[in-house]
């Protein structure tokens, strides 16, 4: 089979499922979906299937696109679930954020029924799916990855091949881990040079300059300042989950971590104060709620607090 003639679905048409549908249909593949909303298929432009076993009948490689492991594992063993749906031949790739040891138990029971299974983490964000420009970290079979190689390239830059399985999702973890922790340390950062007076545009310039540089000065603060928290990216209660995650990794490798509570913290806090079902950009109020109210956009460049 040419991989043009591959058919394509997807389980799960939310923030991040819906555009990397669009870009593989827009790449000239046939897809089709399934979400337990009715209507994200219509959203999204694609075809919907009304069961799981039905995207599986009709399909050659499916995506997973899910919240967390509870939501992927009640895909794959739940009544109707992919893996009494799926068969020898087809290709499952999770793009979700996922812990990892569950990721080995699917790919091993799949694998009983010549499915193969790839841990595909993504990274990138909302604006990265819209424009095609994702990194993928995957596990599994090397040969599986190359099967989808043209299907990948639709909504994704740069995909690394990182072992066996499992290897994805442990790569995911620790990416994200990275991500939480630079954007809680930089929101702290930012509202004490709010609540010094400083000229924050300078305060960014300077950092991107210089050693404290990251992700987030580059490309988050840059916005927030004035206002753009770049919304509809990854919450604040799914980061948290996601560096739970990395922290329940951590406790496996008996590796321990002396950053990530604290940086745990700073997302259930955002949690606890509102902003857990807004973007984790939001981080930066919660935090200069803790501070006494402070905000980043309420001065004048160039001026003082």
């Amino acid at each position: 089979m040419t991989p043009a003639a591959q058919r394509i679905g997807i389980v799960g048409l939310g923030n991040m499922g819906a555009r990397i549908a669009r870009r593989i249909r827009d790449g000239g593949f046939a897809i089709s979906g399934f979400d337990t909303d009715a209507e994200a298929a219509t959203r999204a432009g694609v075809d919907a299937e009304d069961s799981l076993a039905a995207l599986a009948g009709h399909t050659d490689v499916l995506f997973l696109s899910l919240p967390d492991s509870s939501v992927i594992e009640q895909v794959v063993y739940g009544e109707g679930g992919l893996a009494s749906a799926v068969r020898a031949g087809q290709i499952v790739i999770d793009l979700s954020t996922a812990d990892p040891a569950s990721s080995v138990r699917i790919h091993a029971d799949l694998a009983a029924n010549g499915t193969e299974f790839v841990d595909a983490g993504i990274s990138g964000g909302a604006a990265a799916a819209e424009k095609g420009t994702l990194a993928i970290m995957a596990g599994g079979a090397a040969d599986a990855l190359a099967a989808v190689e043209a299907v990948l390239a639709t909504f994704a830059a740069n995909v690394y091949y990182m072992g066996g399985p499992g290897s994805g999702h442990t790569t995911k973890l620790l990416n994200n881990f990275l991500n939480a922790i630079s954007l809680a340390a930089t929101a702290e950062a930012m509202v004490a040079g709010r609540a010094a007076g400083l000229d924050l545009a300078k305060l960014l310039d300077v950092l991107n300059h210089s050693s404290g540089v990251n992700f987030a000065t580059q490309n988050r603060f840059p916005r927030i300042i004035d206002g753009d928290y770049l919304e509809g990216g990854l919450t604040s209660e799914l980061m948290a989950k996601d560096v739970r995650l990395y922290l329940g990794l951590l406790r496996q490798l008996g590796v321990t971590s002396f950053t990530g509570p604290s940086c745990l913290g700073a997302f259930d806090m955002a949690s606890a104060l509102g902003y857990g079902n807004e973007i984790s950009n939001r981080v930066v109020d919660a935090i200069g709620d803790a501070a006494g109210g402070v905000r980043l956009q309420d001065y004048e460049r160039g001026g003082s607090r």
